[in-house]
């Protein structure tokens, strides 16, 4: 997949044009499906603990024949399963010979930790500084 093809969380107007945090401004349609296609990729074991072995790799990439012994599943399997990862823009590859490498791309991991997370100390909306304790 191209960079071209690839525009993940509703990424078209520059770098500052990435989703808002989910705390502070509501989803656009278009955000909220983009961001759906990312938690759909991370939202199957194989496919978290895939790019969980990729991300905590010393030097930043792993070879396909290094993660295919860590499962109990056929090569093809593993090779939908970082397809799906990769379509999601959270890991990238490239062949080398017989082997495919994959690195995690920390753009995305970023954006989300981004959006998920609020600034400390800031209470929800509505909710004022008893945010989370018990009534």
């Amino acid at each position: 997949m191209s960079n071209q093809e690839l525009v993940v969380l509703g990424e078209s107007g520059g770098p500052d044009a990435c989703c808002p945090g989910l705390l502070t401004t509501p989803l656009d349609e278009e955000q909220a499906v983009d961001l759906a296609k990312v938690f759909k990729a991370l939202g199957d074991p194989v496919r978290l603990r895939l790019l969980s072995l990729i991300a905590s790799q010393a030097g930043g990439e792993v070879c396909v024949c290094d993660l295919t012994p860590a499962f109990d599943l056929s090569q093809p399997t593993i090779s939908h399963h970082l397809k799906l990862l990769r379509q999601a823009g959270l890991i990238d590859c490239e062949r080398r010979g017989t082997w495919v490498y994959y690195w995690l791309l920390p753009e995305m991991t970023d954006r989300l930790a981004g959006i998920l997370t609020r600034p400390a100390g800031t209470p929800l909306p509505g909710r004022g500084e008893t945010a989370g304790a018990a009534s």
